[in-house]
């Protein structure tokens, strides 16, 4: 069977390592899924997602000249891009930011553009701090909490 990047097939895992899986193909070649190809959210545990001897649908990312193939789980069922041509927006998780252009008017300068780019920065940051903080249960650098030597 021809392998082309891009096509959608059925492999085997066949071994699961800290950094990825290694899948049999048809034909009889293996390819490896990365962790950051297994699954839309942050994989810590591969094993939490396919075990060995598992039959997964895997999409062909890339074929070295070497004949190293490239697969990822989470692209096979990838949304189709709008008609419009336009990317799909991608989902994030509360605190992860990604660039949005704006849809107010636009900064009139280079100047302008800095001083609303370091606005925002420091909001976020300012959100980020907080967030951590209350994942720490309160505690500060700056003290507070029941843990302090006295």
């Amino acid at each position: 069977m021809q392998l082309e990047v891009g096509t959608v097939l059925e492999g085997k895992v066949t071994g699961i390592t800290k950094f990825g899986a290694f899948v049999e193909l048809p034909g009889g070649k293996t390819g490896m899924v990365h962790i950051s190809e297994v699954a839309p959210t942050f994989v810590k545990e591969i094993r939490d997602f396919v075990s060995e001897n598992q039959m997964i649908k895997v999409k062909i990312l890339n074929i070295t000249p070497e004949g190293k193939i490239s697969l990822s789980m989470k692209r096979v069922a990838e949304p189709a891009k709008p008609s419009g041509g336009a990317a799909p927006r991608r989902r994030t998780r509360p605190g992860n930011y990604e660039w949005q252009p704006s849809r107010r008017s636009a900064p009139t300068n280079f100047e302008d553009m800095l001083s609303k780019f370091k606005q925002t920065s420091d909001e976020k940051m300012l959100d980020l701090k907080r967030c951590m903080e209350s994942k720490r249960g309160g505690f500060s650098r700056h003290g507070g909490g029941s843990n302090q030597a006295k």
